[in-house]
């Protein structure tokens, strides 16, 4: 019974004496300071290379003349989705004016009518997702720089970002009706 009590208690009391002896290696003074030292600042004494001073880089050459063709063509794309929508627009608007209740004949006219005006923005949607494509593609070979075919890549994805922002206000208005 004694070898069964002190075969319990030694793991305590070796744990214990272990503490005790962790203890004793921490020191009780302070912590050393984070502030930065004088060893790591920077005091450079190289100065710059001759004839590098005050030129500005040299300019890049345009975009490509089969981007901005591509780009023109994108825009092009975009341009006549907007006309079929702006076609589209007048039926729609007055079905959704005339819409009844939900799931009356001319509830179901008006949502087909909707239905009709977003299909008429599908290859607008396409060539903005091109314009992206694109722009992620001439961004990842440089992503610091705005280089000419970024710049021409983002004015051609503004004007179709244009279009398209425009012809959602106009969706999400009529949507709007036919909820009501």
């Amino acid at each position: 019974m004694i070898c069964a009590k002190v075969r319990l208690t030694a793991p305590a009391i070796l744990c214990g004496v272990l503490s005790l002896a962790m203890t004793a290696c921490s020191s009780s003074g302070g912590y050393p300071s984070l502030a930065q030292r004088d060893v790591e600042r920077v005091s450079g004494t190289a100065s710059a290379a001759p004839g590098d001073s005050g030129q500005a880089a040299p300019a890049l050459p345009p975009a490509s003349a089969d981007l901005v063709t591509r780009l023109a063509g994108l825009v092009k794309i975009a341009e006549q989705a907007d006309r079929q929508f702006q076609s589209n627009r007048p039926a729609a608007e007055r079905a959704s004016a005339a819409a009844g209740s939900t799931g009356s004949d001319s509830w179901s006219v008006a949502s087909v009518a909707l239905a009709k005006l977003e299909s008429s923005r599908s290859s607008g949607m396409t060539a903005l997702a091109e314009l992206d494509v694109l722009y992620a593609d001439a961004r990842d070979k440089a992503p610091v720089e705005e280089t000419p075919e970024v710049k021409a890549i983002a004015d051609a994805r503004a004007q179709v970002a244009a279009l398209l922002d425009a012809q959602d206000k106009v969706l999400a208005g009529l949507a709007g009706r036919l909820r009501t």
